[in-house]
């Protein structure tokens, strides 16, 4: 069973919303509000396995995991771009690499804010 037919990430103006019904496994959901962001990382995966997207947030102290492979996945890391959550320098760097975590803001780009 393909991970877009269990796992599902959708958003709106002020929300991410996951939801999930993993074939051996509890069903679960839960949401997330773009304004409590405070970084994001990317991880490029090779061909047999999906980028993943870590959103970190005030709330807890453990980030927030989003397959790019998810119903939805795709949508949120261009949303994420677009909204400015993230460099798009940056994700195109993270889009041509095969391992490795980019995170925005790194450790040096504390001073940058996202924007709305």
């Amino acid at each position: 069973m393909s991970l877009e037919t269990w796992y599902h990430v959708s958003f709106d103006k002020k929300k991410i919303y996951r939801e999930a019904s993993p074939p051996n496994g509890k069903a679960w959901k839960d949401e997330l509000l773009w304004e409590d962001i405070t970084q994001i990382c990317f991880k490029p995966s090779d061909l047999q396995s999906s980028d993943e997207i870590y959103i970190f947030t005030i709330k807890r102290p453990e980030s927030y995991l989003i397959p790019t492979e998810a119903d939805g996945g795709s949508n949120l890391w261009g949303e994420i771009i677009e909204r400015g959550y993230f460099d798009a320098e940056l994700a195109i760097e993270a889009a041509h690499a095969s391992e490795g975590v980019y995170c925005w803001p790194g450790d040096d780009d504390d001073d940058e804010e996202p924007v709305e």
